[in-house]
């Protein structure tokens, strides 16, 4: 190996629908920003780009007619490339600091089952964004591994992962992924789905930020308490006027449901593929849920009751994935196995 192969740093990201986390493999997270970009349209029909992360999120909605705040990846793949090389390159930029002249190795993860295609489009605008290599590794198996689950083992391990675009219930053993049931539902699915509900129910135009931020505060994955409300601002539909509703955890938890569904018919596939040997493992130790969507008022329990083994969340869910990055470009073997063609 040579001596700047050595100097050179490693990087782990994990692009997501709804934010982007750093790992260095030294010095643990360096970057949890949300994963919109901010741009100007120029009138030679290209685009400069005036914010990243947090300062982008800040203008979703609020933006003047010259200005574009939008997010370049939908359901955890590349929706826009050029948008996403410029926040990758703002995130190396954050992950390298006063390194920044030095090309990192790059390990990036994605949802699991995504295309050749997909994959390309991600090496390539790692490599435009300044990385030496690139290596890819799926999320679910960076999830486990992040959860502290014995993935290099000849027995059946399950994870949950609930993110901002996709939900994921895979069971692993050996290194790899032996049955993934995937779903295009996860935190943002949530955030519409209360949109459209305030808007049919009561004719009032909400942004995703609020309903995001009704999500957390009174949304559940089991039948909420109607005593249980807090308000939420938006234009009436009909008059467009501002006007002020109250919203009930139980009308939320109508919102949800439909969504939350989904998450458990997906998990209850992933178990009925999963062989019988397996199968024994995860009735023994159970299921871990991670991603955003784990903290969901009661989601944890529900999924419990609905697939008939222990489920529990894993510590600091929203930092599973990138915990399990870390791990890979700690550990190079690790990062052989797991690493896709």
């Amino acid at each position: 190996m040579k001596f700047s192969d050595l100097l050179r740093p490693s990087l782990y990201i994990d692009l997501g629908t709804a934010n982007t986390l750093v790992m260095e493999k030294n010095r643990g997270l360096v970057a949890n920003e949300p994963s919109v970009i901010a741009y100007v349209n120029s009138n030679s029909g290209g685009r400069r780009v005036v914010a990243v992360g947090n300062e982008a999120k800040s203008k979703l909605g609020r933006t003047p007619g010259q200005l574009t705040a939008s997010r370049p990846l939908r359901d955890g793949v590349v929706a826009e490339l050029d948008a996403t090389e410029a926040m990758l390159k703002y995130f190396l930029a954050r992950g390298l600091g006063r390194r920044a002249f030095l090309r990192p190795r790059l390990v990036i993860s994605l949802p699991y089952g995504v295309s050749d295609v997909e994959k390309k489009a991600v090496r390539d605008c790692g490599m435009a964004a300044g990385a030496s290599d690139v290596s890819l590794i799926e999320e679910p198996m960076a999830a486990a591994i992040g959860a502290g689950l014995p993935v290099g083992l000849a027995r059946g391990s399950m994870i949950i992962d609930i993110g901002g675009g996709t939900t994921e219930a895979a069971v692993i053993s050996l290194h790899g992924i032996v049955v993934c049931e995937a779903v295009r539902v996860g935190g943002h699915a949530f955030d519409e789905a209360i949109v459209e509900f305030i808007r049919r129910k009561f004719n009032l135009i909400v942004g995703d930020q609020s309903a995001e931020r009704i999500k957390i505060k009174i949304g559940s994955a089991v039948p909420g308490d109607s005593d249980t409300k807090s308000y939420i601002r938006g234009v009436d539909f009909t008059t467009g006027l501002p006007k002020e509703i109250t919203l009930s955890a139980h009308e939320i938890w109508q919102a949800l449901e439909p969504l939350i569904k989904e998450i458990i018919v997906a998990a209850q596939k992933a178990l009925q593929k999963t062989p019988p040997e397996l199968l024994g493992d995860i009735l023994r130790d159970g299921a871990v849920v991670a991603g955003g969507g784990a903290l969901l008022s009661g989601m944890a329990e529900r999924l419990q009751v609905e697939l008939g083994i222990e489920c529990r969340v894993s510590e600091e869910p929203l930092l599973t994935i990138a915990r399990g990055g870390q791990a890979a470009i700690r550990d190079r073997y690790l990062l052989e196995q797991i690493t896709l063609d």
